[in-house]
């Protein structure tokens, strides 16, 4: 019969329509089922069945109720080698009204009347975005096909420009699927071809922003977790049975390669980094382990000492307490290895062999053609990933703090709280200690569990090294760590005599960080707004205090000469510049305001030349030797505005900074300090004027 003349009207199908829809759904299923049953078993016997036995399957079938359409016929022509399955399928196009009007689809399952519509939309929508999907996967698996050194600039436009025309996070999906399977599906891969890929990596982050990092990050940690627990489990029974190493093994090794190439290219920070490398250390230190942890120091090992020196040695600490109770002999040749590694890498004297230093310069070459993409993109990304590993681990339930827009269900004042209640960092054993600096803040004006875990760390801390490992484990956002900076000046300000131990403290912590700059820079501005500086700030600030009535505050004369001593530190080591003065008029200071500057220019001669801030202009001994040009370079950066130039001029030649001085000395070195500052000055002026 011809196809195109059943009549689909509800008069003339009323009675084949009605059947199907009175039987009882577990029934028609199990008739269903066991017909599909019977057509399978034909299909598999290979079976050939002729006209006369299909009329009687089909027959039989009606009975049964299957969903069959009544006056259908078979004609034979060319179908006599099918089964039951496949000649069911030529009526899975037929459609036929229900007695509710909507089409129905025929299948092996029934479906309600009221359901059939939304299914067939469901399965429509689910194959064209699959179809979508399958078609950006083959797109972009065909750029990192490609993927070379040479054409990296081309192939990250044309996934900028993939992003622009498809969902991000469609795109953000698949190419993370793509290049995590390309590297970790591999028995050994060149590490070339995961610098390559981690170099694509770092472009991406920098051009498309935080989004694809962020996510490629948690998959590629999720994964490496997976194979690393996976290895653990089954390297026991593997070494019992004398066989090869899990398939997981490398696996986990090119995930790991990958995660160390993200720190060389600056997508990750160093606290992940270190968090991998303790992760490793945690558990019983197995051959695997070690073979990791080599794998980490050979690759990012120079760039770990160079980020976080204290961080590397309490790794090696605790390799040490690890290997302290066995024997010598009995530690095979990876872990002798790894201990002298960790050694070399702590003396600062690493050898990179051949096939290093291929690495190497593949990694320095692309290191320069990321940082060069600001040139021809516009950069959404400047900073790595500051994400730890418990970040990671607890994103599925507290959320992901470092994304912008996305949830969080943490409570960091809460938690800080938690940890300062343990006093775990305080670096002081007895707790009735503790509790006298907590008093101590509280009458300080630490108003918040931040600043005041902050004081106690300042306060119990044996050196400005030990208060800078113990102020990155207190695991602060990066808006909690400016509170650093305000502790730090408040605590500075209030000492009755003046204690380079903040400012080495802060010099060290602007050293590891630009934010810790600008904080810095905000917090003079405020501070000289206090003295009376009332144009000092932005447009806002000063026209909020205009409308303030703005009036000059009190500063005791030791708080103004501590942070003047200071500031000049920092500015002469190059933690600041002069360019923080940019807004102040020299021509027409407030009193308090010129005290400051009196105390700064004078310590800044004396801080530049000196090699500790314990040496000031008060001090009586030996004169420091003279060095022109270090006192050039940091007087010259302030040429970048010739308003503030002319006005440091202007303030130098009228005021006698030498009489500060008590000893012959250091008033000979302030009087040629305010030459050298203001021959400096004057001549960029002018060579700024000729041009």
């Amino acid at each position: 019969m011809d196809l195109d003349k059943i009549d689909a009207s509800p008069e003339s199908d009323s009675d084949t329509d009605e059947a199907p829809l009175l039987l009882d759904p577990d029934e028609e299923n199990s008739d269903a089922s066991e017909d599909a049953d019977e057509g399978s078993e034909d299909s598999e016997d290979g079976v050939e069945e002729d006209e006369d036995e299909d009329e009687d399957d089909s027959q039989a079938d009606s009975q049964d109720g299957d969903e069959t359409i009544k006056g259908t016929e078979e004609d034979g022509s060319g179908d006599d080698q099918l089964g039951h399955s496949d000649r069911s399928s030529r009526t899975e196009d037929l459609a036929t009204p229900s007695a509710s009007g909507a089409v129905k689809t025929s299948g092996s399952l029934y479906v309600p009347p009221h359901l059939r519509h939304a299914k067939t939309s469901e399965t429509s929508d689910d194959v064209q975005v699959t179809e979508a999907q399958k078609k950006l996967s083959r797109q972009l698996q065909g750029l990192l096909n490609r993927l070379s050194e040479q054409n990296i600039e081309s192939i990250l436009g044309e996934i900028q420009s993939i992003y622009r025309k498809n969902p991000r996070n469609d795109v953000t999906t698949a190419l993370t699927t793509l290049i995590l399977n390309s590297i970790s599906l591999r028995a050994s891969i060149l590490d070339t071809f995961v610098i390559q890929h981690a170099a694509l990596v770092s472009g991406l982050h920098k051009i498309t922003g935080v989004d694809f990092a962020a996510y490629f990050l948690q998959t590629l940690v999720k994964s490496y977790e997976q194979h690393h627990a996976a290895l653990r489990s089954s390297s026991a029974s593997a070494a019992e049975d004398g066989g090869e190493a899990p398939s997981e093994g490398k696996e986990c090794m090119n995930l790991l390669v990958l995660l160390s190439e993200l720190y060389n290219f600056q997508v990750i920070s160093c606290v992940l980094a270190y968090d991998i490398i303790r992760d490793l250390l945690a558990g019983d230190l197995s051959e695997f382990d070690v073979e990791l942890l080599l794998k980490m120091l050979r690759n990012s090992g120079s760039q770990l000492r160079q980020d976080d020196p204290l961080a590397l040695k309490d790794i090696i600490q605790i390799v040490h307490a690890k290997v302290a109770d066995k024997d010598p002999r009995s530690m095979s040749s990876r872990v002798r290895f790894m201990l002298e590694t960790l050694s070399n890498l702590k003396n600062n004297k690493v050898k990179k062999n051949a096939g290093q230093n291929t690495g190497g310069d593949a990694v320095e070459r692309l290191k320069k053609f990321v940082s060069g993409l600001s040139k021809k993109h516009q950069i959404l990304a400047h900073e790595p990933l500051h994400v730890s590993l418990a970040d990671l681990r607890s994103a599925g339930t507290k959320g992901k703090w470092w994304l912008v827009g996305s949830a969080w269900a943490g409570d960091p004042l809460a938690e800080n709280k938690t940890a300062f209640d343990k006093t775990a960092y305080l670096g002081s054993s007895e707790k009735g200690e503790a509790n006298a600096l907590v008093k101590l803040a509280r009458k300080q004006g630490m108003n918040t569990d931040v600043r005041r875990s902050i004081f106690v760390v300042l306060m119990s801390s044996d050196d400005y090294v030990d208060a800078c490992e113990r102020l990155g484990q207190l695991g602060l956002t990066e808006l909690q760590q400016r509170e650093i900076i305000r502790v730090i000046l408040h605590c500075c300000g209030n000492e009755k005599v003046y204690n380079p131990y903040y400012t080495l403290v802060a010099q060290h912590l602007c050293n590891s960080s630009h934010s810790y700059k600008i904080t810095l820079q905000y917090c003079l501005w405020d501070f000289l707004r206090d003295l009376g500086e009332s144009d000092v700030g932005g447009a806002d600030i000063v026209n909020q205090d205009n409308a303030k009535s703005f009036d000059i505050k009190s500063i005791s004369p030791t708080r103004i000469q501590n942070l003047a001593k200071a500031y000049a530190w920092w500015v002469a080591k190059g933690s600041s510049s002069l360019t923080i003065f940019k807004p102040v008029d020299f021509v027409k200071l407030q009193p308090q305001t010129r005290v400051f500057f009196q105390t700064f220019f004078a310590q800044l001669f004396v801080s530049n030349q000196a090699s500790t801030p314990a040496l000031d202009f008060t001090s009586s001994g030996p004169e420091p030797p003279r060095n022109r040009e270090a006192l050039e370079a940091v007087m010259t950066k302030a040429l970048h505005s010739s308003t503030l130039s002319r006005g440091i001029v202007y303030f130098l030649s009228r005021t006698a900074l030498e009489d500060l001085a008590q000893s012959k000395e250091m008033k000979k070195l302030l009087k040629w300090g305010v030459e050298v500052a203001t021959e400096s000055l004057r001549m960029g002026m002018d060579v700024g004027g000729e041009r």
